[in-house]
């Protein structure tokens, strides 16, 4: 392979922020791109880097360990993995005989969140409400958020705040399947993307495993068995450490 390649380094959201610029890159001239990302964050350097965040799960259940917009949400597992997905032109498709694309990145934003204590609120709802206005998708348009889910009490309110503030309470079917994995830092999001555009092909919504009572101020319509239905646009959200956000539309074609 040949061409322009570089490397994103903005934590879980840089692996949307990779498709970004993926997209970019196909505006401009290219035809192809691998983009996504992966990470490989268990061994015992890169976990003693993580527990100094004070991030990670300190439940003893492993099923228990890991629940996003949970009352009884105490921290997130790390997993390792991602995503590498083709990104193409739509000619090309056509020309190398691609009948049925998985679908399109329809839109894409990202922000950085004002320091903490500024007073100022965090960003991601903006990121989201640009992505849709980059995909001229109006909210109600959505048929499903596959969410950031930090599964930490602040960050979970925090996000559950932005979505009712851009959908309304219960607006929206919101899923995290990266319940079953772990977070995967830049590699969670692409595997999200994936699992967004099997959603489209297959028309069912992948479930939140383990959920039980939604914590108080998550008012978020939280998908806890695979539910079937048409789902056409999907939003997919993700933060990374310090600030970063990203919002990706896809839309099937």
């Amino acid at each position: 392979m040949k061409g322009p390649c570089g490397v994103v380094v903005s934590e879980q959201a840089g692996g949307l922020d990779a498709l970004g610029r993926a997209r970019r890159a196909l505006r401009r001239d290219a035809r192809v791109v691998v983009t996504g990302g992966t990470e490989a964050p268990i061994g015992p350097y890169a976990l003693t880097c993580q527990i100094t965040s004070d991030l990670l799960s300190r439940a003893a259940d492993p099923q228990r360990a890991y629940l996003p917009f949970d009352a009884a949400a105490c921290g997130y597992l790390p997993g390792e993995g991602g995503a590498i997905l083709i990104a193409e032109r739509a000619d090309s498709a056509l020309a190398r005989g691609v009948d049925q694309p998985y679908g399109e990145i329809a839109g894409y934003a990202s922000s950085f969140d004002p320091r903490p204590g500024s007073g100022r609120p965090p960003t991601l709802q903006r990121a989201a409400e640009a992505a849709l206005a980059d995909a001229q998708t109006a909210p109600q348009d959505v048929d499903v958020v596959f969410a950031d889910g930090a599964g930490l009490p602040g960050p979970d309110r925090a996000e559950a705040a932005a979505l009712t503030g851009l959908f309304g309470p219960f607006g929206v079917p919101v899923t995290v399947p990266k319940t079953l994995c772990g977070r995967l830092y830049a590699g969670g999001p692409p595997l999200d993307v994936v699992t967004a555009l099997l959603a489209m092909r297959d028309g069912v919504i992948p479930p939140t495993y383990g959920i039980g009572e939604l914590a108080p101020g998550c008012d978020i319509d939280l998908v806890r068995e695979a539910r079937p239905g048409r789902v056409r646009t999907a939003l997919v959200l993700a933060r990374g450490f310090d600030g970063f956000n990203a919002a990706v539309v896809l839309r099937a074609v």
